[in-house]
């Protein structure tokens, strides 16, 4: 981008594009990109099918967008579909930031926030995880000024696993100015096992500034759809849907979605069945030594620190592709159930 003759802002021509983690190996285990390790139902792949693709679909998805305000018990202009949360976030950001706005977020998290908030216009506050990678949220708001235009909480948060309690949250939003957009991401939400966790489900209407984002990505199983959706007070949705991209959630996610949902139980269980793939690798690595921060995503994480390139190396060679975040750690998604005893295998060679 240096060299090329086209005026660009100079904040966007030094942000560096996402970038995907490594690839599948062959005969190995692609655990980069917390993706669910079960196949689709063959009930969404035929409803998928009969998407048409040669026709724009209703993007606002309004079946969908009923069927998951009965499950909330909120009206349809409560919801609001994107192509995924990491969207919906981008939507809510670019709705609310100006030049000199200011969004508080913990760090590290979610890898997008800090690219989002440039986009968006706005300038990053990283407030640091604390002692056992968990948000610290006193510090978080402490860090809010009257440049502050949104705050992002991710519980559990990506990449190290630990939740945000409802007691911690509750206190958090007391200290919040009642103008300042909360953003809840809860992309994780299903995989959850914590009793004191939050559930941003509990907290529809209590809250005007609040609005809670989850995903089919990950525990529904349609991450190569993209589909997210948002709940919250009906003006602070239509701000999101003025800035969306036109018709950017397809047919075939809407319908993949509506399909997901009449078969809840069985791919919940699905997660389940994740849930103890989790639990069996947080004890292997912890029985190996390592420290393991409390995981209740469909992840585990490792801090590593200057160890993390050399540890990424190694679980290559070992046929395991995880997350490396230089300088910081590795990020390992939950898979098949064989990948467990790769992945000791390769965490014991280090």
């Amino acid at each position: 981008m240096a060299d090329s003759p086209v005026r660009m802002r100079p904040e966007i021509a030094a942000l560096p594009a996402y970038k995907q983690g490594r690839q599948a190996v062959a005969d190995g285990y692609k655990l980069s990109s917390n993706e669910n390790p079960f196949g689709p139902l063959a009930e969404i792949v035929e409803a998928v099918g009969r998407a048409e693709v040669n026709r724009y679909p209703d993007a606002s998805g309004p079946a969908l967008r009923e069927q998951l305000g009965a499950r909330f018990g909120v009206s349809a202009q409560e919801v609001h579909l994107g192509a995924g949360s990491v969207a919906l976030l981008s939507q809510f950001l670019l709705a609310v930031c100006e030049p000199g706005s200011e969004v508080v977020y913990a760090w590290r998290s979610f890898e997008a926030y800090p690219g989002l908030v440039t986009v968006a216009g706005g300038t990053s506050v990283q407030v640091p995880l604390d002692a056992e990678a968990r948000h610290d949220l006193d510090a978080m708001a402490d860090a809010i000024t009257d440049r502050t235009r949104a705050v992002i909480v991710c519980t559990p948060n990506n990449p190290t696993g630990p939740i945000v309690t409802a007691a911690a949250f509750e206190r958090f939003m007391a200290r919040v100015p009642a103008d300042l957009l909360v953003l809840l991401d809860e992309a994780y939400f299903e995989f959850v096992r914590d009793p004191e966790a939050v559930d941003g489900s509990t907290l529809i209407g209590r809250h005007p500034n609040l609005v809670l984002l989850r995903t089919f990505s990950k525990a529904w199983g349609l991450a190569g759809l993209r589909l997210g959706y948002a709940i919250g007070p009906e003006h602070l949705l239509d701000a999101a849907r003025a800035v969306a991209v036109p018709l950017s959630v397809t047919g075939q996610a809407q319908l993949a979605g509506s399909v997901a949902l009449e078969h809840e139980d069985l791919l919940l269980a699905r997660v389940e069945d994740i849930v103890g793939t989790r639990t069996r690798l947080v004890d292997g690595l912890r029985g190996l030594g390592f420290t393991v921060p409390d995981a209740q995503g469909n992840f585990v994480w490792l801090p590593l620190g200057d160890r993390t390139a050399a540890a990424d190396d190694v679980f290559h060679e070992h046929g395991v592709v995880v997350r490396a975040f230089p300088g910081d750690g590795v990020r390992i998604s939950i898979g098949e159930h064989e990948s467990v005893a790769r992945v000791l295998e390769a965490a014991a060679a280090l």
